[in-house]
């Protein structure tokens, strides 16, 4: 007997993930693709081509509100964003704070997302 409509529809259908997988998948796409943000785990990644947490680039807030030319307090604010959703983890040394990656596999996966993103940009611009 010849599958129904209804029944084709159903077998298209993707299956839903969890909604605290939405949710997870949501936040972070919506904290890594602010611009800022964006910027700021480019420069954390930047010389980040190892896998030895020994030598995992750190900077303080203020050297990445310098080289991404934002005030401390915007900074700050993106800083947090970025820790509240694992990007990124801080440790204190007196009074200063060092940031660094601290999903390192997850921010590569998104940074090669941006750079196809880039080149189908540079694609495009030249057709």
């Amino acid at each position: 007997m010849p599958n129904s409509s209804s029944d084709q529809e159903q077998e298209r259908k993707i299956p839903r993930k969890p909604p605290e997988v939405d949710k997870f998948v949501d936040t972070f796409l919506s904290t890594a693709c602010d611009t800022s943000r964006r910027y700021i785990l480019e420069l954390l990644a930047l010389s980040n081509d190892n896998d030895d947490d020994a030598n995992i680039p750190e900077m303080r807030s203020g050297e990445i509100a310098k080289a991404i030319g934002l005030s401390a307090a915007t900074t700050s604010e993106h800083l947090r964003q970025l820790m509240d959703t694992g990007l990124i983890t801080s440790r204190r040394d007196g009074n200063i704070v060092y940031y660094r990656l601290c999903n390192h596999k997850l921010v590569q996966a998104f940074q090669d997302l941006l750079q196809a993103l880039y080149h189908d940009y540079d694609f495009r611009k030249d057709q």
